[in-house]
């Protein structure tokens, strides 16, 4: 029985072990591929394109101004979640989950129709603040799309810490904000790092909302992602594939990023 056990065991993890290392083996192949159609000259020449640069420049802009948007939402909607402390908190929570599960394209044309034909989005044009196809509809686009994401991640991250320690923390005379700014928050930085690492990603790589609710100006609403479809399409198929590799580069060190936040958390 013992042995039967050992040898199911085995065929298991030999199993697993295929699976694992197959699926790795094609991601390798595929994503890496990417590298072997790209030559020095083709990197230092998209590099030192000012468009490029333009698109770098304001990826990293509109990602970290979307990202800390989302932070300062997700993070109290993600423990009142996590608490039960609001009415309704079931139907409300599908609905902030809502846009995770659709396809950013979607989300894009539902955000182009509320801006462009909406009392709301005509009030906002008419006192001077445009959003479709405006370097603003970019930050937008990426808050709506990734802000499920972030709040999920804070909710899971603030249910596995214990309530006890806010009512002790109350206990000692500490107010509701002072409990989950001092124990509850400082608890949470392992999620919380890891979430704005990976919301800031998906931020640089976002497409789909943006080309919806932006547009793909050149020079104007381009970020990388609308870069590398631009010269797509117009056949600049060098400076489309170096700028999938900066885009995979970007994912890669985030990747790495959150792996070592995630085995720091476990030790």
């Amino acid at each position: 029985m013992l042995k039967e056990g050992k040898r199911q065991e085995q065929i298991f993890r030999a199993v697993t072990t295929t699976l694992a290392l197959f699926s790795a083996g094609v991601t390798f192949l595929v994503l890496g591929g990417l590298f072997s159609f790209i030559s020095p000259d083709s990197i230092v020449q998209t590099l030192s394109s000012p468009e490029i640069g333009y698109a770098i420049k304001l990826s990293l802009i509109t990602s970290v101004i979307s990202t800390g948007l989302c932070a300062i939402v997700a993070i109290p909607m993600g423990f009142v979640l996590s608490r039960g402390l609001i009415p309704f908190q079931r139907p409300l929570a599908m609905i902030l989950m809502l846009p995770l599960s659709l396809p950013p394209l979607v989300a894009g044309v539902a955000l182009l129709l509320f801006f462009a034909r909406t009392p709301v989005g005509t009030g906002l044009s008419d006192v001077g603040i445009d959003i479709v196809y405006t370097q603003l509809g970019i930050i937008i686009a990426q808050w709506f799309v990734n802000l499920p994401y972030l709040i999920r991640v804070m909710r899971s991250s603030f249910s596995m810490i214990s309530p006890r320690y806010e009512h002790i923390a109350k206990t000692l005379g500490c107010t509701d904000f002072q409990a989950f700014w001092h124990i509850t928050l400082p608890m949470a930085r392992a999620g919380l790092i890891s979430g704005l690492v990976i919301t800031w990603s998906k931020a640089m790589g976002e497409f789909g909302a943006v080309l919806m609710l932006a547009g793909a100006t050149r020079m104007h609403t381009e970020t990388l992602p609308i870069a590398l479809f631009l010269n797509m399409a117009t056949g600049d198929l060098d400076i489309a594939i170096t700028t999938a590799c900066i885009l995979l580069g970007i994912a890669a060190v985030t990747m790495f990023f959150f792996e070592r936040i995630s085995e720091h958390e476990r030790i």
